[in-house]
């Protein structure tokens, strides 16, 4: 007698943009619920999957199907709330369900066997029992007091008494960070199995904010109840958290865009630090945006959302204009202790000494600062030695063999390299064209500020009766493993007078006694091609400048007053004017303006179709061809998208990979939306006949261009 066989529909992890079908059909003894991980033949090998909701319009009648190879047990299933946030993800950022789906679960659960899947279960504490309200009130009461200042308890009764979304519009150092916690702790204590997801932009901010967390809550529901999940954590680390989110042992998650799609069956509240933040778009694979899904995922579930920034987004600051009412704005002006905020002073440099790397008035400032005591931080988003190095006698750059951009000059190992491909190799002693042994660095970058610095400050002497220090904060001195906490401890602890640094010591760092906030080179940005520059521009000097100054009682002590030096070429632009009143509301004001005008997010909706070939020519027939099938094929919602002509990136060699874009564009996120999920199809018979076409990806809601 045969084996009676049930089928299964179960999502696997087919390639990205592959033409084969979302969810497979496998045989298995018995059914099991969906959610549930199995072992799965697929081709020649064998991977994980997950058994899914039945698709609509399968057939009664299925062919024979391979079997289902075992069932990881003990591990209950993926639950529907985190199946419709993964469908919705993939729907709308035109991906493989499967892609989405296994990419959402820890490397190492996904390379498991089912028996070694339940040792690792064995091993797992046990859950921390959650108190009961008496308990919580009792700890509450014993625990050290926070009192909460005049916004901060507005918008914590705000967040109480209303379902949000909220966008929690604070100055730097009003105390958003306690008014989430605030918010955790009402979440948490009003249902005892309930989870919290806490999201921050970049993996370093993560040590700091849960140190901020455990201060709070361990004694409350135990060390186990907090967790952090991002892409630096090891395996083993990743797979212990995930898991911890999943059984409902963590309470709360923190951690960066990849936690958004972490399993959190009781999900009550996520907090989105940093809204506006560029890192919260995924910039690899699913392209999806962890701040968008946040407020997509408490909506389907019931959860409440708070965006916070002192720099919203616009598209976020938009969504809570009181005539759109997407969002709930909550507003806190004021800094904590009645801090004041940074002044602002402008450096002209066309009036300053011809090659001046430091205009003279600053240099001045910062002596005096360091000479008191005090700390100063300089910004520069550029690091190594200089972006090029130049033969002046024949014109020769040092470009990339593999990229069209230049290798970087890196000063500490004398090497070029190409911060897009990787590539490296040693400074050459002369011209490699013509021998002139006179070759020259073009432009700054960090390891030369540092440098500088050291060499203008070399005879200042601090209060503590020392030479003054300056130390460098960029990707290349944090590679090793703990470097940077190894270094902002030093900054914390005084060690540290004059800290050099990129975008990374620019937001969420909390320097008690930085007092003086200096960006050397920002001018850039002012005239981009890059509708989103300004914007970007505005909250990295905004969330700069409000590094200084946030202790208020260490500022009374010094009598001293907190600034923003900015040097620039256009001292007169508007969005300084702005940025000198801390008036982030006029700003906003006036970019929605332009935008608007020019019909720019977030009053229509885009998405790019990019393609990757040998030749520039060939990318670029592959999007016309497909531009031209879409319009051929009459697609719904094609008379209300339009297509621009096909372009290449800015760097658009890289690796020896041509690429090249193309712009879609609508007033209606509908039909735009409508018109991606028909292309596909015409997508992939395109590529079949673009042999030279290496890959091609489509990204929603791009945040580049």
């Amino acid at each position: 007698m045969s084996t009676p066989t049930v089928p299964l529909h179960i999502v696997v992890p087919t390639p990205a943009h592959s033409s084969a079908a979302p969810i497979l059909s496998y045989a298995h003894d018995v059914p099991l619920p969906a959610g549930t991980l199995v072992r799965v033949p697929l081709g020649a090998r064998e991977v994980l999957g997950i058994t899914w909701d039945e698709p609509q319009g399968t057939g009664s009648e299925l062919p024979q199907l391979r079997r289902v190879g075992a069932v990881l047990e003990g591990l209950a299933p993926l639950p529907a709330p985190w199946r419709r946030l993964v469908a919705f993800a993939a729907r709308y950022y035109q991906r493989s369900l499967g892609e989405v789906a296994l990419s959402a679960l820890p490397p190492s659960l996904r390379e498991l066997t089912a028996d070694q899947l339940t040792r690792r279960l064995r091993r797992m504490p046990p859950g921390t029992p959650a108190p009961d309200a008496g308990a919580a009130t009792v700890q509450t009461e014993t625990s050290k007091i926070v009192v909460l200042s005049t916004d901060q308890q507005s918008a914590a009764a705000e967040i109480d008494a209303h379902p949000g979304p909220f966008l929690l519009f604070g100055s730097t150092g009003s105390g958003k960070t306690e008014v989430y916690l605030h918010a955790v702790q009402a979440a948490l204590t009003r249902d005892p199995g309930a989870q919290a997801l806490v999201l921050v932009p970049e993996i370093n901010l993560t040590p700091q904010l849960e140190a901020r967390f455990r201060e709070r809550f361990d004694a409350l529901w135990g060390a186990s109840a907090i967790v952090s999940l991002h892409s630096a954590m090891t395996p083993a680390q990743r797979l212990k958290s995930w898991l911890a989110a999943h059984t409902g042992q963590a309470r709360i998650v923190l951690g960066t865009r990849m936690a958004i799609l972490a399993s959190l069956p009781r999900l009550a509240l996520i907090v989105v630090d940093e809204e506006h933040d560029a890192s919260y778009k995924q910039q690899e694979g699913a392209r999806y945006s962890a701040r968008d899904l946040a407020v997509w995922r408490a909506r389907d579930v019931g959860a409440k959302v708070i965006l916070g920034s002192a720099t919203p987004s616009l598209e976020s600051w938009h969504a809570s204009d009181p005539a759109v009412g997407r969002y709930q704005r909550l507003h806190m002006p004021a800094r904590i202790g009645a801090g004041e905020l940074p002044r602002l002073r402008l450096i002209d440099m066309s009036q300053q000494p011809r090659k001046a790397v430091f205009a003279p008035p600053l240099i001045a400032a910062i002596t005096e600062r360091v000479q008191r005591g005090e700390q100063c931080l300089v910004l520069l988003n550029r690091r190594g030695f200089a972006p090029v190095l130049h033969c002046g006698a024949c014109g020769w750059k040092s470009d990339c063999p593999h990229c069209s951009a230049t290798q970087v000059f890196h000063k500490s190992d004398r090497t070029l390299r190409c911060h897009h491909c990787g590539c490296a190799s040693p400074v050459p002693r002369a011209c490699p064209d013509c021998g002139n042994p006179d070759i020259l660095t073009i432009g700054r970058g960090t390891e030369q500020l540092e440098e500088q610095l050291a060499q203008l400050l070399r005879n200042v002497i601090t209060r503590e009766r020392r030479a003054a220090r300056v130390a460098r904060i960029d990707a290349d001195t944090t590679r090793a493993r703990g470097a940077l906490k190894a270094q902002l401890a030093q900054m914390h602890a005084g060690d540290v007078d004059v800290l050099v640094g990129t975008q990374m010591v620019a937001k969420g760092h909390d320097f008690r006694r930085v007092t003086l906030v200096a960006a050397v080179q920002p001018d850039g940005a002012l005239f981009s091609s890059d509708f989103r520059a300004p914007e970007r521009l505005f909250a990295l000097l905004m969330q700069a400048g409000g590094r200084a100054g946030r202790d208020a009682r260490y500022m009374q002590a010094q009598q001293s007053a907190p600034e923003l030096w900015v040097q620039t070429w256009h001292p007169e632009h508007p969005l300084f004017a702005a940025l000198r009143g801390h008036d982030y509301p006029a700003f906003a004001t006036r970019q929605l303006a332009e935008r608007e005008a020019a019909g720019m997010p977030p009053f229509s909706h885009q998405a790019l179709l990019r393609a990757d070939a040998r030749t520039q020519e060939a990318a670029q027939d592959f999007l016309r061809a497909a531009s031209e099938a879409a319009r051929t094929a009459q697609l719904p919602g094609m008379d209300q998208v339009f297509l621009y002509p096909p372009v290449p990136l800015a760097v658009q060699r890289v690796a020896n990979v041509e690429r090249a874009q193309m712009l879609l564009e609508s007033p209606h996120r509908g039909a735009l939306q409508h018109l991606l999920a028909a292309w596909q199809p015409l997508l992939h018979a395109e590529r079949t006949r673009h042999r030279a076409v290496v890959r091609w990806l489509i990204d929603v809601d791009p945040q580049a261009i």
